[in-house]
């Protein structure tokens, strides 16, 4: 990954990294990244990239057909920007009335209100990238699930 440290002096831009190696999590410490770089070489359906004291970002990577699974957070507020790929967002109430269904493609925001049973659902041909803040943190600091079966939350 990058972080402030891995610029050249007299540089406009971050070195090319190679994404094939673990990525860890780089909170509290100061970070900086290029997120859309990050989130589009992120093959996990989830890694917490930075989790500090009030807020977390997580990268994901959801395969044709599947989702995110129906959730709720009843204390934290999320938000979701999808970088690749093209998905359905339902929100609602409850588990039996999600009442909001939007269509969501490459540089939509998603903001979803603590209390809301939310999924995303990816409806396109090729895999749904996409990464997550969330306010405060709801994973634990280094959570790394490969595919969504390892989420255990």
């Amino acid at each position: 990954m990058y972080n402030n440290y891995n610029r050249q002096k007299n540089n406009n831009h971050i070195p090319q990294q190679q994404y094939h190696h673990a990525v860890s999590d780089y909170g509290p410490n100061p970070f900086v990244v290029d997120i859309k770089k990050a989130t589009l070489h992120n093959n996990t359906f989830r890694t917490a990239l930075w989790t500090g004291n009030h807020l977390q970002l997580t990268l994901m990577n959801i395969p044709l057909g599947e989702d995110i699974g129906l959730e709720i957070h009843p204390n934290v507020d999320q938000f979701l920007r999808i970088e690749d790929g093209q998905g359905l967002v339902l929100m609602g109430d409850s588990k039996d009335n999600l009442y909001f269904r939007q269509p969501v493609y490459d540089d939509f925001a998603v903001f979803i209100p603590a209390g809301k049973w939310h999924n995303v659902i990816n409806t396109g041909n090729r895999h749904l990238k996409l990464y997550s803040i969330y306010a405060p943190p709801k994973h634990p600091w280094g959570t790394i699930h490969q595919t969504k079966a390892e989420d255990s939350d």
